[in-house]
């Protein structure tokens, strides 16, 4: 455990620990320009679910050790999915934003196991956000409990925790979402280029979504 550690903290020190901010969203007269900003390609590709053509685009920042991510994840984003993304009417793109060194070992594995598959690594985000007490607790384990269902051996988890190349990558579209998009907690949502903080149950994003949908 403590080389699994050592690994973890060698692999992170480039990764920004945040603190969380009250909600805060982003002025109208600024959206056009924040929503080609949060549009613009990253190092990773986009986790990205529903229609390109979609009138309306969701973007989450997200930490797999954040309670409130975990939360949007169980409760709100399956309503929100079957009622606007799958009717082509919301384009939904995750991207991470890891607050802790565990939390970066769970995204470099969610993208190991998904190989650019967004429903392959929304599946291993949900079940890491299950376990997200047992990741805080016993990260070792739990990361490779979860590769194991995805088909990974102990080795595999191990070279992918180790993977320089797509922490360092993690770590870019980290710093981008900080210093150009101004994302320093999560989660954090971006709807067409407004800029929310905070958790946000269904029924509030619904009252967000509805004017833009009726344009």
């Amino acid at each position: 455990m403590r080389a699994f550690r050592r690994t973890i903290l060698a692999a992170c020190s480039s990764v920004a620990l945040l603190v969380v901010a009250p909600p805060l969203a982003t002025p109208v007269r600024a959206q056009s320009a924040v929503a080609a900003a949060v549009a613009k390609p990253v190092s990773l590709p986009d986790i990205a679910i529903g229609s390109p053509n979609a009138p309306v685009t969701i973007t989450e920042f997200a930490s797999m050790s954040c309670p409130h991510c975990a939360a949007f994840g169980e409760n709100v984003f399956p309503m929100l999915r079957s009622k606007y993304v799958d009717s082509g009417k919301v384009r939904f793109v995750f991207r991470e934003f890891p607050l802790d060194i565990k939390a970066v070992a769970a995204s470099m594995l969610a993208r190991c196991i998904a190989a650019d598959d967004a429903e392959k690594y929304l599946g291993a985000v949900e079940i890491l956000f299950k376990q997200q007490e047992r990741l805080m607790a016993e990260t070792k384990d739990t990361l490779n409990s979860v590769g194991k269902l995805n088909g990974m051996s102990e080795q595999d988890v191990e070279r992918c925790v180790r993977d320089q190349a797509l922490l360092d990558k993690i770590a870019a579209d980290q710093r981008y979402a900080l210093e150009t998009l101004k994302v320093d907690s999560t989660p954090t949502f971006f709807v067409n280029g407004e800029r929310f903080q905070g958790a946000l149950s269904f029924e509030e994003f619904e009252d967000r979504l509805k004017p833009l949908l009726k344009r």
